[in-house]
């Protein structure tokens, strides 16, 4: 059959007609079953939901408005015999029709009227136990056989992994977006806060959204976001204050892990999210002002930073995520330039380093935060300094850890003293010492005090014993001994805990002196300034530190400086110390509270302290600071006669017969095993 042109026409025209009228039929067909599919969807939803995580998912009305919007009412979801986890009283969407009619589902408009979002934990039980345990339950059993630090990437690595997961993220952000009274409440076990999001709206890019917040410690807060978030170019520059009077304060954390933290204000900026050539760069900025924190492990009071910045630059490839060193971080005056690296492709290794440029010293002075570093509020210093540390850890090697720390100064001086007067060690002052918080009694630390002992009255084995255990290399380093920090830190990180410190005698005599015991980090950074103060400054000679240092610190029992000690074990002076009573001293500073353990009943040391004097022995023997014939008295005992042998527990009839008690009827005798 042949046709012309003009049938041609006829017959395509006829099958158009028909083609739009099957098309027609289609839409009313859909148009008219649509809520029933659309019911027998939820329904198939809700059902996959309760086989797999054992929750129920209820929607009380569902319908389709319009072309492509959904309206929901009366959602729900409940985990079995938990809090309820999910109640949204009102759901509208609107799906985007092209993305639609490609298969990919995406939502151009969401409008959320009341409801809340509720994480529960009561009996050590979490309502949200089901999204932890998702792998286990999906059949991944791996989940369970995996050691804790493993980092599994599949086939992506870091850089494709991270940049589907954002664009997945981004694409499923709504264009417009209204949302009102919607609450995020945590109940943690008899801890309860709440954020209410009052009202948030989202149009042509620009946000707008404030917030309700409900904590027992910080209630009546009410908090503002505003700015720009466009999810096609990956950019946003948003703004977080209080709009009432006062900071920011973070919920729950206060009563949950007693961390008090807030600002006055947050900006938040992304600039550009881009992958090429198989790395992922992601950059932006962020800044906030008045930053508050305070924990029991930070400081006693709070500590504020009045206006710090953050610019970014983090680059992720296949196999390592870093922080660029072209970030930056300032803090008040100050400007540093961090860099940061994981890197998992042969070995596991993190890198971090940290550059200072040269500044003038006191502009970092004046920029520590206001709370971090009481004693050095009003000093005053000159010239500049520039600094540099450096640390690489490799997991399979931790034996090869590099930590380099580095300060160039120039023509730094002390010109007026904070809270800490270093020079005050160079006279006589009044010491306090402090034990668990509490102020004991106070002593002179100088030629008034009739304990006081200068050290060319001090046993010179005593003075060699207590640098072995203490400091071997006091009279060489400038306060800190880097191989030591090194050691330590491999050590900490095997352990996965605060195993082992690297304290001189320079940082001992500064926490005595002038700062507390207290286990903070405030403490421990202001001991690390002031020695370095104290060393580099050449404030006071070594000879004087390890004089005052003799003279300060405990020995026992309300027992303070070498002449109490002296008196209150030996009944002797200093300068008459022998080998080893010197080597019993030097053992007891660590616990010296705890002498009286190292003794059993029968009043001898016991087989761990023996041990220890007699390793500390070779070790002084090998390192010639004492001579084969010193060591001819470590057969004599250790003959405690003053008031300390009041604390040991000798029970009588363990006392060896023969004994002769007749110069002293109280004498406890104790010989090295």
């Amino acid at each position: 059959m042949q046709f012309n042109r003009q049938s041609l026409k006829r017959y395509l025209k006829t099958l158009a007609y028909f083609a739009g009228v099957f098309l027609l039929l289609m839409i009313l067909v859909f148009l008219f079953f649509r809520n029933a599919l659309l019911h027998k969807a939820i329904d198939r939803v809700s059902q996959k939901i309760e086989q797999r995580f054992q929750v129920e998912m209820r929607v009380q009305q569902a319908s389709f408005t319009g072309i492509s919007g959904i309206a929901m009412h009366g959602i729900s979801l409940v985990p079995q015999e938990r809090d309820t986890l999910l109640v949204i009283d009102t759901l509208e969407l609107e799906v985007r029709l092209w993305y639609a009619l490609l298969g990919d589902i995406r939502i151009g408009k969401v409008k959320l009227h009341r409801g809340y979002l509720q994480l529960t934990k009561r009996n050590a039980k979490h309502n949200f136990d089901f999204l932890l345990a998702d792998s286990v339950a999906s059949g991944d059993s791996s989940a369970l056989t995996k050691p804790a630090n493993a980092v599994s990437l599949g086939k992506r690595g870091f850089a494709a992994t991270v940049y589907k997961l954002i664009d997945a993220l981004l694409d499923h952000v709504p264009a417009d977006m209204e949302i009102a009274s919607f609450s995020l409440n945590i109940q943690d076990e008899s801890i309860h806060s709440s954020i209410t999001l009052a009202q948030l709206r989202q149009t042509n890019d620009r946000i707008h959204a404030e917030m309700l917040i409900s904590d027992s410690l910080h209630p009546g807060q009410h908090w503002q976001i505003s700015g720009f978030a466009n999810p096609s170019t990956k950019k946003a520059d948003l703004y977080f204050y209080n709009l009432e009077k006062g900071q920011v304060i973070i919920p729950y954390l206060d009563q949950k892990l007693h961390l008090l933290t807030g600002f006055d204000t947050l900006h938040m900026e992304l600039n550009e999210i881009k992958m090429q050539g198989g790395i992922l760069h992601i950059t932006g900025q962020s800044g906030i002002s008045n930053f508050m924190i305070n924990h029991p492990k930070i400081a006693h009071q709070d500590v504020v930073v009045e206006k710090a910045g953050f610019r970014f630059h983090f680059i992720l490839g296949e196999k390592f995520i870093s922080l660029d060193s072209s970030t930056s971080v300032t803090f008040n005056r100050v400007q540093f330039n961090p860099y940061a690296k994981l890197n998992i492709e042969r070995d596991t290794v993190l890198s971090f380093s940290v550059h200072i440029p040269e500044l003038q010293a006191q502009d970092f002075i004046e920029s520590l935060p206001n709370g971090l570093f009481t004693h050095f509020k009003g000093m005053e210093i000159s010239g500049r300094f520039a600094y540099r540390l450096d640390f690489v850890f490799n997991e399979n090697h931790p034996q090869d850890l590099v930590f380099e720390s580095h300060l160039k100064k120039q023509n730094l001086q002390i010109r007026k003293y904070g809270e800490a007067n270093l020079a005050k060690l160079n006279g006589d002052f009044v010491y306090t010492p402090i034990d668990r918080g509490k102020r004991q009694r106070s002593f002179v630390v100088g030629i008034a005090n009739h304990c006081y002992t200068p050290l060319d009255q001090i046993s010179p084995f005593l003075q060699k014993c207590v640098l072995t255990t203490e400091d071997p290399s006091f009279f060489f380093h400038r306060g800190f001994i880097d191989e030591a920090f090194r050691q330590s830190i491999v050590k900490n990180i095997r352990k996965r805990k605060f195993a082992r410190g690297a304290s001189t005698i320079s940082m001992q005599l500064v926490k005595n002196v002038f700062l507390t015991r207290e286990k903070t980090i405030s403490r421990k950074l202001e001991e690390i300034l002031l020695v370095y103060m104290l060393e580099n400054n050449r404030i006071s000679t070594k000879e004087r530190m390890l004089e005052v240092y003799f003279n300060v610190i405990e020995w026992g029992p309300n027992v303070y400086g070498i002449g109490e000690a002296s008196v209150f074990y030996f009944n002797k002076h200093p300068k008459d110390l022998t080998l080893n009573e010197c080597l019993f001293l030097a053992s007891i500073i660590p616990r010296p509270k705890g002498f009286m353990w190292r003794f059993d009943q029968a009043g001898m040391l016991k087989p761990f302290a023996s041990k220890q004097l007699h390793y500390l022995t070779d070790l002084m023997l090998r390192r010639l600071l004492i001579e084969p014939k010193d060591t001819l008295q470590a057969a004599s005992p250790i003959v405690i006669t003053g008031p300390a042998r009041d604390f040991i527990r000798i029970t009588p009839d363990t006392l060896e017969e023969g004994a002769d008690f007749s110069d002293d009827k109280n004498l406890i005798q104790t010989t090295h095993e």
